[in-house]
């Protein structure tokens, strides 16, 4: 497997993983049991499909599917900065997973005519999926945009909180240009304009507005993350580092 597609895929495994290990924190925390519920099933889900991700590296590399998200240092992980920022409230939870979502979505919807089959079979069965998780997270900035007056300004401060953070989903890193080119992944400039065309749907029917001046972070998909992910890891890796090679 040629370090172009490895890193691609590696993206797109450590995007849900990082997201899903976020949502994770939820658990227990929710505002009412059934939206906590809700964000637990979305994590489970994130980390499903990392986990068929990891698997298929791990069967062209002879390792362990662990070995992706539990043995690799911070600069290896190839997530946006978004999926690591810290949860805040329930409405910068839900404007970080809406982000996402438009994104996620358009991405496994082309996904699934990869020249690579075992790409595509994996976007197919995480597209099902994902349809949910938009629909979820677009309900709620909804809610919350058009709801009360004080739900209402929070949200708006989220959007221009995370807003920052979501170009770096549609800059091509060198790996998606050569995947994109090769037919393994879709033309990053074609889930752009879909992705936000969905999003405007949603942040116009909230009532919110798109700050009109921001500057756009990136670096995550090279290895150059926030210093949030550190954090991250460090429970997520606990184990695996405190007793190398144990097993359940």
């Amino acid at each position: 497997m040629e370090i172009q597609v490895k890193e691609f895929i590696l993206s797109l495994a450590d995007n849900s993983m990082i997201l899903g290990q976020r949502l994770g924190e939820w658990c227990g925390h929710g505002p009412v049991l059934e939206q906590d519920i809700a964000l637990t099933n979305i994590a489970l889900d994130l980390i499903g499909e990392a986990r068929n991700y990891y698997q298929y590296l791990a069967e062209t590399e002879g390792k362990q599917e662990d070995d992706y998200p539990m043995l690799r240092d911070v600069r290896a992980f190839r997530n946006v900065l978004l999926v690591e920022q810290p949860n805040g409230h329930w409405g910068d939870t839900m404007m970080r997973q809406c982000m996402f979502d438009c994104y996620h979505y358009y991405m496994l919807k082309d996904l699934t005519t990869s020249g690579d089959s075992r790409l595509s079979a994996i976007a197919k069965k995480s597209l099902k999926e994902v349809t949910y998780h938009l629909t979820f997270s677009s309900e709620w900035i909804v809610r919350l945009g058009d709801g009360s007056q004080e739900s209402h300004l929070k949200i708006q401060q989220s959007l221009e909180n995370f807003m920052p953070y979501f170009e770096e989903m549609f800059m091509p890193a060198y790996f998606e240009t050569y995947c994109s080119e090769h037919k393994i992944c879709p033309d990053l400039n074609q889930i752009k304009k879909q992705a936000y065309h969905k999003f405007m749907e949603i942040i116009d029917e909230a009532t919110l507005k798109v700050p009109t001046s921001y500057f756009n972070k990136s670096g995550g998909k090279i290895g150059l993350h926030s210093e949030h992910l550190g954090f991250v890891l460090a429970e997520l890796q606990y184990l695996q580092r405190s007793y190398p090679g144990a097993t359940w």
